[in-house]
């Protein structure tokens, strides 16, 4: 189910905002769902990479190059 929102956004980041929506002929909804996604994906990968690390820590990885020699 959708459920409308209201955003208060700066002037300059609507401007912005809808200067794009013109030049991709996209809606607001669109970019602001898009945004939303992968900054919840973003923020997903960061804690599982923390975890990860220190996981990789106990275990004596201390760089990422160690891990990936490990892993390949």
């Amino acid at each position: 189910m959708r459920q409308t929102i209201t955003l208060s956004l700066p002037g300059w980041l609507r401007k912005r905002l809808e200067a794009v929506t013109r030049e991709e002929d996209v809606s607001r909804s669109d970019i602001v769902r898009t945004a939303l996604q992968q900054y919840f994906a973003t923020r997903e990968f960061r804690k599982l990479r923390g975890k990860g690390l220190r996981e990789a820590e106990q275990l004596g990885y201390f760089t990422d190059e160690e891990i990936f020699r490990k892993i390949s």
